[in-house]
């Protein structure tokens, strides 16, 4: 499968200068079945006594460049303590041959357990595979898990989930997750469109880039196309095969994170040995010192997890709480903390003795009114939602609600003594809609006595889906219905003199894509509850973490943009009732590799909505990515947009892409130019 220029064992931009003493880096390639070959890099000890157990990363996200930094902070260290620590880039990503076909695939899978097969018979392995990743690669060790290969023994996934319908980026509650079903998409287009690096395939990298890009489709309007919880979506949900897992499961996320349900999930189902850890943190590994902290000595706790499960060390992890929780203390609401207050505490078991469910209805939390209430929210309730996918930037987190609050409905709660919530919060509301489609969205907020309203968690409910995520059943119109809308776990506690605040809305723009028609509700507080879940232990349980380790970074440097805007701003055009949301997703911007790649990323999403129009709503996304070295250079181009009306989504993805394949001197070549077309039919969402 080589062109006659890459070598089956080489280096692409290795950096020996950086490494640990006693660490060894080299790329090599493994093939599948099939015969495509995926690119893979190896961080091993210089001299080990023996064979060594391995842990693997598999992602497709480009070890030649965009993950280097991250990867060499954490590969090395494993190999410095012992283990061989492999990066490996999925079919058809980075500058592995083949082609992406889809997020999770079959495809994706059936390589996955190849190469923990070709890694376990490897005379340097013993045969004992580990697997970690965060996002992407916390979801492919669960589903690789749940496949249950001989030799993975254990997993350590960080910010992923088990259920790819209700707790990724497509839908919420059943409902179309504006935010990201759209700006995941556009990223997700516009990375699969980068090429293979020369230094790696070799002369024939524009061909094969050009190959790549004629086989490249954008994802959302396949993900549009199945709106309930159908085949598409069970498909790698390890909530489906969880009985099935026979490795060591260590999950691990942030109450900033959407994906920190499934540790809860997971330390509750899971029946092979199974611990849980859910710190302040945002989309991130907590070892990185990226906002909010504090941070952890993760990797510190990762090795004695390998160490029991994959060497067989008697070293106590069965004995640590099977959850570990980090429960905030109130602060003044803020976009960004750089750490947060707040205490460890440990469950013995998940659900914990320890929580009590405190049920209060509604109407206890209106003062004894107890009227019905009218909810029809403006649409661009929501625009102070924060970021989905917090990363630790300055603007990602939910500003003060108060404007937010203001186009809700709200129920108070006065808090007399302190408590502390761990755990999901649920509010059972009965409803009555005038419409068949209607969605409704649950914050549960910390109001301060100075009225500044804190963001804690949201829950939402297309009322579609009130009997399953796998049903479309519509409401009849003025027919009373119950609506059990679960709120995203949290811990947080909620200081005397404050109060705690439901906020209900039928609006959240654009978190959620309204349905083509605003629907007025009526919620009756009489017949409609919350239920919390107080924890009742003051004592930390002993919970401790060693400061951070990590080896040194790659030396990259970062490259100013010529031009700095915001990163993220809400304006509003009174004349015309629009509202814009401009966003910067700041994933790293412009920087130059130690062997003189230098890279630049710029991104901008914008989401538009009028107040009083739901068939207003559009997301688009701008991506500009360029690749340059003294012998070559690559820039691509892409834009995505997704729009809607009561009977379809419409959705139009291009991309153009230019290459020079030689010195300065060599002019400039397009690749390819290709623009996407799709309407996909309205169902439920």
């Amino acid at each position: 499968m080589t062109d006659g220029t890459t070598p089956a064992t080489f280096t692409a931009i290795g950096d020996p200068v950086s490494l640990p003493d006693g660490v060894i880096v080299r790329d090599e390639w493994i093939p599948m079945p099939d015969g495509v070959r995926l690119h893979t890099r190896i961080w091993a000890p210089v001299s080990p006594d023996g064979p060594v157990p391995v842990l693997l990363e598999y992602l497709p996200y480009r070890l030649d460049d965009w993950t280097a930094p991250r990867d060499s902070e954490r590969h090395p260290w494993y190999a410095q303590h012992g283990y061989a620590s492999v990066r490996v880039d999925i079919r058809g990503s980075g500058s592995s041959d083949g082609f992406f076909d889809d997020e999770y695939s079959e495809q994706e899978l059936r390589d996955g357990e190849a190469v923990i097969a070709w890694l376990a018979e490897q005379e340097w392995s013993t045969g004992s595979v580990g697997m970690f990743g965060i996002s992407w690669g916390g979801f492919n060790a669960l589903q690789l898990a749940a496949r249950a290969p001989a030799a993975l023994k254990a997993i350590v996934t960080v910010c992923s989930t088990d259920d790819r319908y209700d707790n990724d980026v497509h839908y919420v509650g059943g409902a179309v997750l504006g935010i990201d079903m759209a700006a995941w998409g556009a990223t997700m287009f516009a990375f699969n469109s980068r090429p293979p690096r020369p230094e790696v395939v070799g002369s024939s990298w524009v061909s094969q880039w050009a190959d790549r890009l004629e086989r490249n489709r954008p994802m959302t309007p396949v993900w549009l196309s199945h709106q309930e919880r159908d085949d598409y979506w069970r498909h790698g949900s390890a909530a489906e095969d969880v009985g099935d897992i026979s490795a060591a499961v260590l999950a691990v996320g942030g109450w900033a994170d959407p994906y920190r349900d499934a540790v809860l999930r997971l330390v509750s189902t899971v029946q092979s040995p199974v611990k849980g850890i859910v710190g302040p943190w945002s989309h991130q590994y907590p070892d990185r010192g990226l906002a909010p902290g504090p941070s952890i000595g993760f990797l510190q706790e990762t090795l004695r997890w390998w160490d029991r499960w994959l060497r067989g060390t008697e070293n106590g992890v069965e004995e640590e709480p099977a959850l570990r929780a980090w429960i905030n203390e109130g602060e003044a609401p803020a976009p960004y903390y750089e750490s947060r207050r707040g205490r460890w505490v440990g469950a013995e078991a998940w659900p914990s003795s320890a929580t009590h469910q405190r049920v209060l209805p509604l109407a206890a939390l209106r003062g004894g009114d107890l009227g019905p209430v009218i909810v029809r929210s403006p649409q661009h309730t929501g625009a102070d939602a924060g970021r989905f996918f917090p990363f630790g930037n300055a603007t990602d987190l939910p500003p003060d609600q108060r404007a937010e609050d203001g186009r809700s409905v709200c129920f108070d709660l006065p808090v007399g003594k302190s408590f502390d919530l761990l755990g999901n919060v649920l509010v059972d509301l009965a409803v009555t809609s005038d419409q068949a489609r209607a969605t409704l969205t649950v914050r549960l907020c910390d109001v301060a006595p100075d009225g500044s309203s804190t963001l804690i968690t949201r829950g939402v409910l297309n009322a579609a889906k009130r009997n399953g995520m796998d049903r479309n059943e519509p409401l009849e119109p003025g027919v009373p219905v119950a609506l059990p809308v679960q709120l995203v776990s949290t811990g947080h506690r909620f200081a005397a003199g404050h109060r705690l605040r439901i906020a209900v809305s039928s609006s959240y723009w654009p978190w959620v894509w309204p349905h083509g028609v605003e629907a007025t509700v009526t919620v009756d507080p009489t017949a409609s509850s919350v239920t919390l879940p107080v924890w009742t232990r003051e004592s930390d349980d002993g919970v401790r973490f060693d400061a951070p380790e990590r080896s040194a970074p790659l030396a990259i440097e970062r490259v100013a943009p010529t031009e700095v805007l915001p990163q993220r701003t809400v304006t509003h055009d009174v004349e015309t009732g629009e509202w814009t949301l401009d966003v910067d997703p700041g994933y790293g911007g412009g920087r130059v590799y130690p062997d003189g790649l230098v890279f630049s990323e710029d991104a901008r999403e914008t989401y538009r909505i009028a107040s009083d129009d739901p068939e207003s709503a559009t997301a688009s996304s701008r991506w500009a990515i360029g690749l340059a070295k003294p012998d070559w250079a690559a820039r691509l181009e892409t834009s995505s947009e997704v729009s809607a009306d009561a009977e379809a989504f419409h959705v139009v993805n291009s991309v153009r892409a230019w290459a020079r394949d030689g010195g300065p001197e060599v002019p400039e070549v397009l690749v390819a130019e290709h623009t996407f077309v799709d309407d996909v039919p309205r169902t439920s969402a």
